[in-house]
């Protein structure tokens, strides 16, 4: 993470840390002179959010630390683990204020609204409008998934707020007391969004698959060089936002020469950092056969084989090799598949069992990208 994404997110946070406090402070206030409970709730709503900022500025600060011996890829992950305790936090907070809810819907307790507690919470819904718009824009600008969570806890703090509102506007106009239930229907969104927010956390801790238009436009760039007639089994790592590390493999006829090849994978790995910024490491190759016509009929067949089970969802690096009686290929099976490695026996045993004076290697990928 560079030192501008840095000075970004720490700003955003920053900028959300003072406009929360001040909200603590003037509904913690009002909650507690007009003693309802909806109102603190929302006021310990927004205390939340000042400590998840504050962990999103450590989480910032730590991310940025250079790579040393033991962490040669740098420590962007800390960011996932930053977003992750900020997720906890939220869900944490939601729990609390529904127990208190809770009581209070079973111990009823008078309230007493006022213009300025109605025009406090007004306030505040507005500017927490206005900060989960910047907060959430800053987050996608960054691509921070701490400051995303943030701004999408803004938002909902906006419109739990509303609810407080509604309730506080029932009372005063028809002495009806709701605030515990307002109180309660806060608490369970809050909980709602922790869970939410814990689960994309955790996805990114342990690796989400890669977006389907990002693998699809970086094949499609991969088979803009020259030769290069197939692209298949992306991998890419994902050491921190905007830090990936990857593989994939290409398919180029079996004329060309090492230096040939050589040439290839630095012109891909240049044009696939230059545009997206990840580095592809490694470049695997699979041969093409060009020199032998009769193999196209086998590979049909093989296909042919392959297909018929409607689990597989692709075979790629498909090459015969006459001389030294080999068929190689490369099938991919869904992940859902009832058993992936009976579709893959027998897959092999009918590849054989048809082509019996050639030894069959099938390498079983996985489904890492579309």
């Amino acid at each position: 993470m560079n030192s501008k994404r840095e000075r970004i997110i720490i700003k955003t946070s920053i900028v959300s840390i003072c406009a929360n406090i001040i909200l603590v402070g003037f509904k913690m206030a009002v909650g507690f002179l007009s003693n309802s409970i909806a109102i603190i709730t929302d006021a310990i709503n927004n205390l939340s959010d000042v400590l998840s900022s504050i962990i999103t500025i450590v989480g910032a600060k730590l991310a940025n630390k250079t790579p040393d011996r033991n962490h040669p890829y740098g420590h962007g992950r800390i960011e996932y683990v930053a977003s992750l305790t900020v997720s906890a936090i939220v869900f944490y907070a939601g729990i609390t204020a529904l127990i208190e809810s809770v009581k209070k819907i079973v111990v009823p307790e008078d309230v007493n609204y006022s213009t300025t507690t109605i025009t406090i919470l007004i306030v505040g819904i507005l500017v927490k409008f206005a900060l989960g718009l910047y907060v959430k824009k800053k987050g996608h600008d960054v691509k921070s998934d701490s400051l995303i969570a943030s701004g999408t806890d803004a938002f909902n703090d906006a419109i739990l707020s509303i609810s407080v509102l509604a309730s506080a506007v029932v009372y005063v106009v028809f002495r009806v007391n709701l605030e515990a239930y307002a109180g309660a229907l806060v608490a369970a969104v809050i909980i709602k969004t922790g869970i939410e927010l814990i689960k994309e956390s955790v996805n990114s801790v342990l690796g989400a698959r890669i977006e389907s238009s990002l693998s699809k436009s970086i094949k499609r760039e991969v088979l803009k060089e020259d030769k290069v007639q197939g692209a298949f089994d992306l991998v890419l790592t994902d050491y921190g936002p905007n830090k990936y590390l990857g593989s994939i493999h290409i398919e180029v006829p079996d004329t060309l020469s090492v230096a040939d090849i050589d040439k290839i994978s630095r012109n891909i790995t240049k044009r696939v950092f230059k545009k997206y910024s990840i580095l592809l490491h490694t470049i695997g190759v699979y041969s093409i056969n060009t020199k032998d016509k009769d193999v196209i009929k086998t590979k049909k067949r093989v296909e042919e084989i392959v297909f018929a089970h409607k689990e597989v969802l692709q075979m790629h690096g498909f090459y015969q090799d006459t001389e030294d009686k080999v068929i190689s290929l490369d099938i991919i099976i869904d992940f859902n598949a009832h058993n992936r490695e009976k579709t893959y026996r027998d897959i092999y045993n009918k590849i054989q069992e048809e082509f019996k004076d050639y030894k069959i290697n099938i390498a079983l990928d996985i489904d890492t990208s579309d």
